[in-house]
């Protein structure tokens, strides 16, 4: 297990440095530049060009990429904005918490309804629970993140005043953006589990359990739920991370500061050091979170268990 975890922590340095190639390489071939960015367009040329210097945007393109991976390796330096001039990391540090809170809730709540439903809907199959539920899911799933935060804020903030429209002052700010993502992922939780529950109910050794005078509670949540997990544990894990990477439509909607939101407005911006150290961050993070998602399988099948074992 040990020399699996090291070899997937190892594969993650190329993925890194893959990342940052591409990302270094979209922002260069992006129009525009820093100086202009942030002087504005009615700045003369020259001053334009002299902050441009300044900042060693001038410089050749595989010159500041590799300047830049050497400070990573020897300093640990992912730069300074261009806009604030403070390190990177202090902003990133300052925005991920509300990211953070955020995606940890939703996947929270998304996973207790979708895969709760989802089992449901699979063992009372083409009843009225399986149609309603699956009727909704759908529903959900085709809904538009924005339209739907949109919908949320005009029904409690401005019709009723129950909540906060915008901003996260207090707890209650994150309540309807929690909704908004917990929807949107509890409707395609249901689905795969519904899907992968009705195949492994339809099993052979499904079969054996229930000739074998197996109760139906036993034959569930014993026999069948293991196996039906293993996929879901997958998207939940890629829901997480792509929620950890920020959920830039729903940070926008509801005005919430958080990662997502920060590194969109770094691109508009031109602020190559922020947009770069934030894609790392979060390009490190998936790769965790995708590794805790293996590490997870060892714990729900020995199988696979004793492949990570050789």
């Amino acid at each position: 297990m040990y020399k699996y975890v090291v070899k997937r922590l190892l594969f993650t340095i190329p993925v890194l440095i893959g990342v940052t190639f591409i990302v270094f390489t979209i922002m260069a071939l992006t129009p525009g530049d820093p100086g202009r960015m942030i002087l504005g367009q009615a700045a003369k040329q020259e001053a334009v060009a002299q902050l441009n210097h300044e900042l060693g945007y001038d410089r050749p393109f595989f010159t500041r990429f590799f300047e830049y991976l050497k400070d990573i390796v020897t300093k640990l330096d992912f730069g300074e904005s261009y806009r604030t001039r403070k390190p990177v990391f202090d902003e990133i540090w300052a925005k991920f918490p509300h990211t953070f809170k955020l995606a940890v809730f939703s996947i929270i709540f998304s996973s207790l309804i979708g895969v709760s439903l989802g089992i449901l809907s699979a063992v009372k199959q083409y009843t009225f629970i399986d149609t309603f539920s699956t009727v909704m899911a759908m529903f959900f799933a085709a809904i538009p993140g924005f339209w739907l935060g949109m919908m949320l804020i005009y029904f409690f903030s401005l019709r009723f005043g129950l909540l906060p429209s915008s901003g996260i002052d207090s707890w209650q700010g994150f309540i309807l953006p929690i909704v908004t993502l917990t929807l949107s992922g509890s409707a395609s939780l249901l689905r795969l589990t519904r899907s992968t529950m009705l195949e492994t109910i339809r099993a052979d050794y499904i079969r054996t359990a229930r000739a074998k005078g197996a109760t139906q509670k036993i034959v569930i949540w014993r026999h069948a739920l293991k196996n039906a997990l293993l996929p879901v544990i997958t998207v939940l894990g890629m829901q997480f991370g792509g929620l950890l990477g920020g959920a830039v439509i729903t940070e926008s909607v509801f005005a919430i500061p958080g990662l997502g939101n920060h590194i969109v407005s770094a691109i508009r911006q031109k602020d190559v050091p922020v947009v770069m150290a934030g894609s790392l961050f979060l390009a490190a993070l998936f790769c965790l979170v995708m590794l805790a998602v293996d590490l997870l399988y060892a714990f729900i099948d020995p199988r696979i268990k004793a492949k990570y074992s050789r």
